[in-house]
């Protein structure tokens, strides 16, 4: 059973959804080539078939495929030509053939292609050198979306491809849900802005820096407070300024249990409910949570990797139901173990690993060699995290596992 005061990973993120049920973020418009990231607000249909017309999909020579069914050695007089842009005006009788290339309109009259390397080319005309069925080698009108099909739904976070798509089906202004605002802060009097000079004690705030660069992945519009010293009074008044025109706080350090932690005294004072303190997991227990209105606080532990797995396993998904769109799960999939691991049990392990080949070509996943919940080079030499689940306590070498890679394939 896990501690009484820890909250298992998967309870802790059903209870951030529950707590952003009933958030609806405002509405803009934004111009297709700048939409890369956004959440879209709103299903886009298509006008008209894509394509709107059938189509050429290679070089060659577009006849009747019932006539050639029946006339294999005919000679085909080719009385035009069709390019991309440029449709052949006329129809082609049964006994004719068009010369086509890849992207033009389908001639009125044929209902196929045959590449020009199947054909006995003269200067009075083709003969084709095998049969085809119709439709070969042509795009029909629709195929990629037909009038009225969905070309990108609610709750999208747009990507390349998306806005190739709405592009082609000629959108230039489309509906998106407002940036979230986000409020980033470090707490602790040991830390100092890289660039400045360090004293005895002291060391650089690179949690800051890293939250910041994850953020701006989500789309967030982020305000960064800077660093915040080791008193609940600084700590509280930073929330309380953030809580009068930010959506979310996200801060780290300060959530454990030590007289210098005040997470949870601010949480108080700035009349935020708490949801959590505290998670049953490695790295990441010290995290809490809390909740005012509508606006979500987030308290991540103040080891950046404990900080980095909490934010891509919880606070990432719940960003992305605040910001409008379809919760995206962190992406897995099962590999072979390289390492045997025992654990205690009532807790989830994340452990930072590699993927490497076996004598096999086979893939497996390995233990990175540093284990530190500080030891920010463990993240930057990895390839991704392997969940040791909540009630397992040992894996062997072998056994298959779940990966969640760092840079997914969008």
């Amino acid at each position: 059973m896990p501690h009484p005061s820890t909250t298992p990973l998967d309870i802790a993120r059903e209870q951030l959804f529950s707590a952003a049920i009933g958030w609806v973020p405002e509405q803009e418009f934004c111009a297709l080539s700048n939409a890369l990231g956004r959440v879209l607000a709103a299903d886009q249909m298509s006008p008209f078939n894509l394509p709107e017309t059938d189509n050429v999909a290679v070089d060659g020579y577009a006849v009747d495929s019932a006539f050639l069914a029946t006339h294999p050695e005919h000679l085909f007089h080719v009385i035009g030509t069709a390019r991309a842009g440029h449709p052949f005006a006329g129809a082609a009788a049964p006994d004719q053939a068009v010369r086509v290339f890849t992207g033009a309109v389908m001639p009125d009259g044929p209902d196929c292609v045959l590449m020009h390397e199947d054909c006995q080319i003269s200067d009075a005309g083709i003969i084709c050198g095998k049969q085809l069925e119709s439709g070969t080698n042509m795009r029909a009108a629709g195929e990629n979306i037909a009038t009225g099909e969905t070309l990108a739904a609610k709750g999208a976070f747009l990507g390349a491809a998306d806005i190739g798509q709405l592009a082609a089906a000629g959108l230039k202004q489309i509906p998106v849900f407002r940036p979230l605002k986000i409020a980033l802060m470090s707490t602790g009097d040991e830390l100092v802005q890289s660039g400045e000079a360090l004293k005895a004690g002291q060391i650089f705030d690179s949690n800051r820096p890293m939250l910041a660069a994850l953020c701006r992945q989500q789309g967030g519009q982020l305000t960064d407070f800077g660093i915040i010293g080791d008193d609940r009074a600084s700590l509280s008044a930073a929330w309380r300024d953030a809580l009068d025109y930010c959506d979310v706080i996200i801060s780290s350090g300060g959530a454990s249990d030590g007289v210098e932690d005040h997470s949870q005294g601010a949480l108080q004072e700035c009349g935020a409910e708490c949801l959590f303190w505290r998670l049953a997991m490695k790295p990441g227990r010290p995290m809490a949570a809390g909740k005012k209105g509508n606006q979500l606080i987030f308290c991540l532990p103040g080891n950046p990797v404990a900080a980095f797995v909490c934010f891509r396993l919880l606070v990432r998904p719940v960003l992305d139901r605040l910001s409008g769109g379809q919760p995206r799960p962190p992406f897995s999939l099962m590999l072979s173990s390289g390492f045997s691991h025992k654990k205690q049990a009532g807790r989830a392990e994340f452990l930072r690993a590699c993927v490497n080949e076996t004598e096999t070509g086979a893939q497996q996943v390995v233990l990175h060699g540093r284990k530190g919940a500080g030891v920010i080079s463990s993240l930057t030499g990895a390839d991704g995290l392997v969940e040791i689940p909540f009630a397992v306590t040992e894996v062997a070498a072998g056994q298959p596992v779940r990966f969640y890679p760092f840079n997914e394939v969008l």
